[in-house]
């Protein structure tokens, strides 16, 4: 208890060192300013809006999806039809990163998951963004909109099936020990199940709602109501709490209390109210006992395995690449001649700088409109769009952790082959 008490004060120091990084007052810039003015942009914009969610999710599914469930509709022995069709489109409902993705695919895969939908999700949780999208349609054009979503719902399915055919010995051995080992029985109902991960992940979607160009539409005003829905989502959670995991009402009511002034005394800044409701949630789940007890534990655990790789990675693909406008190891104009137009090394260049690149929601499409405007192709520019959001070097880092450096090489591999043979192909055609 100590240990884990002394683990948690020291991560806290961290996260608050790098939130507070005093980068801009530094009177140089080279490219270890740009790692840590990354490493400070992370910590304020993903971990405890995207992140730190994304942690008690993946707990949540540690604990509270039945492994028989897993088994049934993501296993290795399951349906493949409907194990990838619901692997596929995952990411049309998490609007997530490459990052805020690999709890939830750690999560999937250590409950039973087969290889194949696993890195199907993993692909599409933050390749198949209906938002990214949406804007991509409407700021680089419907074409490239349209082959970026036809491309990222094939592409998970192919690369979940070939992780599967190259892992099929290793897969049949996996089904074979999980059939020897039987589930426990799931007394919670499908229903309740289904209310508690849809408003948690509710949450998570709409407290990191983008804002969309313009200022108009349904997107728009939900972009305006996004911290209205979120706290109703909190309340409901709230609720769900006290009569579902028995946590005491008088509990739930000081959280609740909490926010509610936290969010009176700083109105125009929501993220001290969320993160008051972050840390009310965690000392509920691990003082209550019982499940709410386990369910903090594993969030805990994916938290300790996750979070120290993701900053490595943030600072080295800030070291190397910058956090905007070149000024890393590896300036962007060199990118910007290197895929000036539709050649294998173009498309091949661009899905691997994508790869490597670190990528928030949303943010994949100003950059290769930047990136365009200083003469990008267009295949290489659907390459990028195709490798960049669903991968990182934070993201491979934590892969390698969850399933080893064989698979991660071959993962990495296949989703920069795909990308530079959709960016041929889409080069030949509309180039």
């Amino acid at each position: 208890m100590k240990k884990q008490a002394a683990v948690l004060i020291a991560m806290i120091a961290g996260f608050l060192v790098c939130f507070y990084l005093p980068v801009e007052k530094i009177p140089f810039d080279n490219p270890i300013t740009e790692a840590l003015a990354l490493v400070k942009w992370y910590a304020r914009e993903h971990v405890l809006l995207c992140l730190v969610p994304a942690f008690f999710i993946a707990g949540a599914i540690s604990v509270f999806v039945s492994q028989a469930a897993v088994m049934k509709y993501l296993g290795a022995g399951a349906n493949k039809f409907l194990a990838y069709g619901v692997a596929s489109v995952s990411g049309t409902i998490l609007a997530v990163c490459s990052c805020t993705v690999l709890p939830l695919f750690a999560g999937i895969y250590k409950m039973g998951a087969g290889l194949g939908p696993a890195s199907a999700f993993l692909y599409s949780g933050p390749a198949i963004n209906v938002l990214a999208i949406i804007l991509t349609a409407r700021i680089l054009g419907l074409e490239l909109g349209i082959a970026r979503a036809v491309g990222a719902i094939i592409f998970s399915v192919l690369i979940g099936l070939s992780m599967h055919l190259i892992y099929r010995r290793e897969e049949k051995e996996r089904k074979a020990v999980s059939a020897a080992v039987t589930p426990a029985a799931d007394d919670r109902g499908l229903l309740q199940n289904v209310i508690y991960f849809a408003v948690m992940v509710g949450i998570l979607v709409f407290a990191n709602w983008g804002k969309p160009t313009s200022e108009e539409g349904i997107w728009f005003q939900i972009h305006a109501a996004k911290w209205l829905i979120t706290s109703v989502l909190g309340l409901c959670f709230g609720a769900i709490l006290a009569v579902w995991f028995k946590v005491k009402f008088v509990k739930v009511l000081g959280v609740v209390l909490a926010v509610s002034v936290s969010a009176w005394i700083f109105p125009t800044v929501p993220l001290v109210p969320f993160s008051v409701a972050v840390v009310g949630l965690g000392i509920i789940t691990f003082t209550n006992g019982g499940l709410a007890r386990q369910w903090f534990d594993a969030s805990w655990y994916f938290t300790l395995k996750i979070t120290p790789l993701l900053f490595m990675g943030v600072f080295v693909a800030g070291l190397l690449l910058g956090k905007s406008d070149g000024k890393g190891l590896i300036p962007t104009d060199w990118i910007a001649r290197s895929v000036g137009d539709n050649s294998v090394a173009a498309n091949l260049f661009a899905s691997v700088a994508g790869a490597f690149m670190y990528f928030a929601t949303l943010t994949e499409v100003p950059i290769v409109q930047g990136l365009i405007n200083a003469g990008m192709a267009k295949g290489p520019s659907l390459a990028l769009l195709l490798a960049g959001p669903a991968l990182s070097l934070p993201n491979m880092l934590v892969i390698r952790s969850v399933m080893g450096t064989q698979k991660t090489v071959v993962y990495v591999l296949l989703v920069v082959v795909l990308s530079t043979v959709s960016g041929l192909i889409y080069g030949s055609w509309f180039g």
